[in-house]
């Protein structure tokens, strides 16, 4: 394993938060450019997790980086997938004003509220990469809640050695470990005890070039 390797796995590590899954109410996809997502949220809306599906994305995905390009939003994109393998449209719900974790889960709920449906319980859906992110960002928004954050069940390894190209995820993941320190200060998150090795790893990364994707403080 390369030092490069070993330091994005310090930061994948980190970033699960290995929650048990269990039978809820329905099934939020925070939508994004990786269709692994919905699928694996639809797996588990098939396997009887949940009786709905709601996916959450307004942007649309034009990523050279990623070689990602669609023509509609993420949701829809994600939504359609749902329907073409087999997901009945009236167990579907499409939130599409989105464009990051704290609008996806903010207008989820709005959405779910205005709809007077009545989710007690959830399982929330994203990346393997963003879990932390997601879990720290519900704190915010929700406070304690009946939920619990999962993702396709991917390896570092298998993850970086996908469809998607190997450096532009790397910066992702970097950007995205970065958001739950600055995010936590900043009030958008709920701030998360970072280890010392992982920010070693982190700031390691940053050094060698892996800062396309980070945020001022």
């Amino acid at each position: 394993m390369s030092s490069v390797d070993e330091h994005v796995q310090a930061l994948w590590d980190y970033m699960l938060v290995g929650q048990e899954l269990g039978p809820a109410d329905c099934i939020l996809v925070l939508c994004s450019h990786d269709i692994r997502v919905a699928e694996y949220a639809i797996e588990l809306h098939q396997a009887g997790y949940a009786p709905y599906l709601l996916f959450s994305g307004g942007v649309v995905q034009r990523n050279a980086a990623l070689n990602v390009c669609w023509d509609r939003t993420e949701a829809e994109v994600f939504a359609r997938l749902a329907m073409e393998k087999g997901a009945p449209e009236d167990r579907i719900l499409i939130e599409k004003r989105s464009t990051n974790t704290g609008e996806n889960l903010r207008y989820s709920r709005q959405l779910i509220d205005s709809l007077g449906m009545d989710f007690r319980s959830l399982i929330l859906v994203q990346k393997p990469y963003m879990e932390r992110r997601v879990w720290a960002t519900a704190l915010k928004q929700w406070g304690e809640g009946d939920y619990v954050v999962t993702s396709p069940p991917l390896s570092c390894a298998e993850y970086l050695n996908g469809d998607l190209p190997r450096e532009a995820v790397i910066q992702h993941i970097v950007g995205d470990f970065q958001r739950v320190k600055v995010y936590g200060e900043n009030g958008f998150q709920a701030q998360q005890d970072i280890p010392a090795e992982a920010w070693e790893a982190f700031e390691q990364l940053v050094a060698l070039g892996y800062d396309e994707r980070l945020v001022e403080p």
